[in-house]
């Protein structure tokens, strides 16, 4: 029996011609893998409530969520995931690692650098089309 569908958002964040990624604490699931910032919408948010949430929570900042990039369902071992990635931009705020191991700008081309969790990987095509992962 599959297990209920988690939503997930996140923020797909852009300085100039690089966007925001973070590394996920070493303790959680799926340890020390990358990811964009983001997490589980909770009972009784929207979408745009939750990113806006979580990236107050975990990163010290307040964004403006724009449209969706991209969504998709992915399934893990332990969990079922729909992920939802928006365009999003920092409003206000200083960025700080409450919660992730690191935070760091790249450009597409520095995708392959990084191990990402695997539900990121159809996005991480499309922003770097020319290298699939």
């Amino acid at each position: 029996m599959r297990s209920p569908e988690t939503e997930v958002v996140a923020a797909l964040i852009w300085d100039a011609d690089r966007f925001l990624i973070c590394q996920r604490p070493a303790h959680k699931a799926r340890g020390l893998l990358w990811e964009f910032p983001g997490g589980k919408v909770e009972s009784g948010e929207t979408n745009e409530q939750a990113l806006i949430r979580e990236c107050r929570e975990e990163l010290g900042v307040t964004v403006k969520v724009g449209g969706v990039f991209m969504s998709l369902a992915h399934q893990y071992p332990d969990i079922q995931v729909r992920l939802t990635l928006y365009h999003a931009a920092i409003e206000s705020g200083t960025l700080c690692k409450h919660e992730h191991h690191d935070i760091r700008w790249i450009t597409a081309s520095e995708i392959p650098k990084f191990d990402f969790c695997p539900a990121d990987t159809e996005i991480l095509n499309r922003l770097h089309p020319g290298k699939r992962l």
